[in-house]
């Protein structure tokens, strides 16, 4: 299957639907956040990561899914092994071209992922807040190996839940929003550079999309000695390069 592209249904899909949004779930979506989650030897600890993951790139997916709605595009859900897309479903036209989003409505559509998960780290730290100020200390230092001293006890179940929900959709919101290509800052950057230059634009936003990603390869290699991300961003950067030597 190729990298970010839809993946071919499986009769291991899991299927259902969210506000009329329908979500197919491909088998390879549990193998990867098994693995993220494998950071721990509890086997719930593991189960909390990949309900959060889960839960976490379904809910920027519904972001995305939900702009498009408000332009008049139906789509559809996938998770799969790279994460997630939010696929327009064939429109009257044949296509979701036809629809003629705008550049500043498909700039909204990329950014309302992002800021899906925002809310939702702010809605988790609202809650602890509500629960009680013993889980602010672990939503803002949970899992960075600070010292005893300002961590004295162990992180309980919903103190781990909290900490990631906030560390991972503040994150990966984050990471989503470099000028990387396909990624929604790369999607954000090409329509901004598109109307600030319609003659280079493109080409302005794949070059972006090669070098950013080049750089968070080698970073996330050498100081966070992070193979996947390493892997990812080369991976994106090579095709940003790959796509300015097919079209220019």
């Amino acid at each position: 299957m190729p990298l970010f592209q839809v993946p071919q249904p499986t009769r291991f899909d899991l299927n259902f639907s969210i506000a009329g949004i329908r979500v197919r779930v491909h088998p390879l979506f549990w193998v990867i956040a098994i693995l993220l989650g494998t950071g721990s030897t509890n086997l719930l600890y593991i189960a909390i990561a990949i309900f959060v993951i889960f839960v976490s790139i379904l809910v920027h997916e519904l972001g995305h899914a939900l702009a498009f709605r408000r332009y008049g595009q139906d789509s559809y859900i996938i998770l799969h092994m790279m994460g997630g897309l939010t696929v327009p479903e064939s429109s009257a036209f044949d296509s979701y071209q036809a629809v003629r989003l705008t550049p500043n409505q498909n700039i909204f559509i990329s950014a309302a992922g992002p800021i899906a998960g925002f809310v939702l780290a702010i809605a988790i730290i609202l809650l602890g807040v509500g629960l009680g100020g013993v889980f602010i200390v672990n939503l803002l230092f949970g899992f960075i190996p600070f010292p005893s001293v300002i961590l004295p006890y162990e992180f309980g179940v919903l103190d781990r839940v909290f900490a990631l929900f906030t560390l991972i959709n503040f994150f990966w919101g984050f990471i989503n929003l470099l000028p990387v290509f396909p990624l929604d800052g790369g999607n954000i950057a090409r329509y901004t550079l598109i109307q600030t230059d319609p003659i280079n634009g493109l080409q302005k936003s794949l070059w972006l999309s090669v070098i950013v990603g080049a750089l968070i390869a080698i970073l996330s290699f050498v100081f966070l000695k992070s193979i996947y991300m390493a892997f990812l961003f080369g991976y994106l950067a090579f095709q940003s390069y790959q796509a300015l030597q097919y079209r220019f």
